[in-house]
């Protein structure tokens, strides 16, 4: 919403990858960087087969050299104990085993990320009660298919609402 000040979030679409009373753990899908997954694969040791234009994305303020796989596994080719089905047929992974299985083959739809979102116990329940954020159903189409530019718009006309009506004011609207 707009009245959040973190600039880390302005405009920002959110993955909530987990979310209980500890605490929320997600990723920003909409900012890109400059990385390329051969790069990024190479500081690794790991040979990418992919597009060679592939791009790494910001997930986030936290632990940014921490990377995350967010990828379509229709026929199941990976494999980990790691991998969690988020809904809609988005699955994410956060190992290095599970990295060097996308790369070697990588799955049509896929995003890698570096860093990550985390709120402490209760912090997005209260930003959630100040209606610091709008909640939008997980969609494979736009963790894959929607271009980082106008994503947050894109999602914020999903929900029914003209962008230009939101208020940078507190509660819900």
């Amino acid at each position: 919403m707009p009245h959040l000040l973190d600039p880390n979030f302005a405009r920002s679409v959110v993955l909530m990858v987990h979310h209980d009373e500890s605490g929320a753990f997600g990723v920003v899908l909409n900012r890109p960087t400059e990385l390329s997954a051969p790069n990024l694969c190479a500081t690794l040791d790991i040979e990418w087969n992919g597009n060679p234009e592939d791009a790494v994305a910001w997930g986030g303020p936290v632990q940014p050299q921490t990377g995350w796989v967010l990828f379509e596994d229709q026929d199941g080719r990976v494999q980990g104990e790691q991998v969690k089905e988020i809904g809609s047929g988005v699955c994410f992974a956060g190992s290095i085993e599970v990295l060097r299985q996308v790369a070697s083959d990588p799955p049509e739809r896929l995003r890698l990320l570096l860093g990550y979102a985390g709120w402490g116990p209760g912090q997005l329940e209260s930003e959630l009660a100040e209606g610091a954020w709008l909640v939008a159903p997980v969609s494979g189409q736009v963790v894959f298919d929607v271009e980082a530019p106008g994503m947050w718009e894109h999602v914020v006309r999903s929900l029914g609402i003209e962008p230009a009506t939101l208020v940078p004011t507190r509660g819900v609207h």
